[in-house]
């Protein structure tokens, strides 16, 4: 390569004047606009010309696009004038920090059936790569893909066998909760239809959380589901769960007058168990307990819901319980615990709070007393992190009350 003693600056602006123009001697009109927002890449060509198998070259058409995400700021540096193409590009990339441009339309994805004519791959007229090699190793460059790669179930199959029951619904519902919010029936029907690769017992639920009126065809799948691939622990969370409760946060819901003794081993089993626990109460100025000492709070109640919290302690006095009872706040505190499946602890000062929950009747076993049991006991429970089997009873009593429903 021929050396230059000419500044880089100019160098670049000869090189990008020869690309379009042929050989020039002219200057950039403004340095920082032409040369130092230029972002060069050896990626970018044109149907043609390709990359040989040097392996610096390869390196680099990975790196540069990293230098320019890096060094102008964001990956819109393609809308920059002196970037942009000079003629009109169809493509689905927008948004991103910096972007110049305001493309209409609603996706940008494809296939998608909001925008039919959007742009699609031209495998006759788009870009083809060039052949290469010679002698016995010349020849077209082709991108493939392993068959296996036509395989788009078979390890869904596997994921979903290998979860417990309880998060088998939780895939469930979750399926259900996002594609109700998905607009078109045909699109939430072809999903479901998608899922019937992965199995009846995934994409039956759906289609009932989804008022479906049944369920659709299977989607062609390019290749069949293995559905007999074993089941393994390891892709289960709650078969791996932790074996203590430490590190987590148990609030602890005060009144005025609490049972100073009760509220001092609370903690003391919490930190013995390296458990965090706050105080919430009616103020956050604190409360004082039966024995007349001053527990200052961590949070209001209204700033302090329990789902900041991995379980939760209910000790209100008996003449603090029917004020709390009284506030929108701790009935929610106590109903989203519930429904969310922690253990709830509480003295029996505190069970009027349940009713006022609409708990009534309602406590399983992961409410536990702690007029029965000790702090500690009540923290090693914890350590399970939820009450699973709760969720299976409220679904079934929301399952009862439908069916009561309809019936009448």
């Amino acid at each position: 390569m021929r050396s230059s003693t000419r500044p880089r600056s100019f160098r670049r602006s000869r090189c990008r004047c020869a690309a379009s123009a042929g050989w020039c001697s002219t200057g950039p009109s403004n340095f920082f606009a032409e040369t130092e927002q230029v972002a060069f890449h050896t990626g970018n060509i044109v149907p043609g010309v390709d990359f040989t198998n040097d392996p610096l070259l390869q390196g680099r058409n990975f790196s540069y696009l990293d230098t320019q995400l890096k060094r102008l700021g964001g990956p819109n540096f393609t809308q920059l004038p002196v970037n942009a193409p000079k003629c009109p590009v169809a493509h689905f990339q927008q948004d991103g920090h910096m972007a110049m441009v305001n493309p209409q339309g609603r996706v940008n994805y494809e296939p998608n059936s909001w925008d039919p004519p959007g742009p699609r791959e031209d495998p006759a007229a788009g870009f083809r790569t060039y052949p290469d090699g010679q002698g016995d190793q010349a020849g077209p460059k082709r991108r493939l893909r392993p068959e296996s790669f036509a395989d788009h179930y078979s390890q869904a199959r596997q994921f979903f066998d290998s979860q417990t029951e309880t998060e088998q619904q939780h895939i469930i519902d979750a399926f259900t909760f996002e594609l109700s919010k998905c607009e078109r029936e045909a699109i939430r029907t072809r999903m479901v239809a998608g899922l019937r690769n992965v199995g009846d017992d995934l994409a039956g639920p759906v289609a009932e959380g989804l008022g479906l009126p049944g369920l659709p065809d299977p989607l062609p799948a390019a290749r069949e589901t293995v559905r007999d691939l074993p089941a393994s622990a390891a892709l289960s969370i709650l078969a791996n769960g932790p074996d203590s409760f430490a590190g987590r946060k148990i609030g602890i819901l005060v009144t005025d007058g609490v049972d100073g003794a009760k509220l001092d081993e609370v903690k003391s089993a919490a930190e013995q168990a390296q458990v965090n626990v706050e105080l919430i109460a009616p103020a956050v100025g604190g409360v004082d307990d039966s024995d007349g000492n001053h527990a200052p709070a961590d949070q209001k109640i209204d700033g302090g819901p329990s789902v900041l919290y991995d379980a939760v302690i209910l000790l209100a006095s008996k003449h603090g319980a029917p004020a709390l009872a009284a506030q929108p706040a701790v009935r929610d505190f106590l109903a989203d615990a519930y429904a969310h499946c922690k253990f709830i602890g509480y003295t029996g000062d505190a069970s009027s709070l349940f009713e006022a929950a609409g708990l009534g009747g309602r406590t399983d076993d992961g409410f536990v007393s702690l007029d029965e049991h000790s702090a500690a006991d009540f923290i090693s429970r914890c350590a399970q992190l939820r009450f699973w089997p709760r969720q299976a009873a409220i679904a079934q009593r929301a399952g009862a009350a439908t069916a009561s429903a309809g019936q009448g």
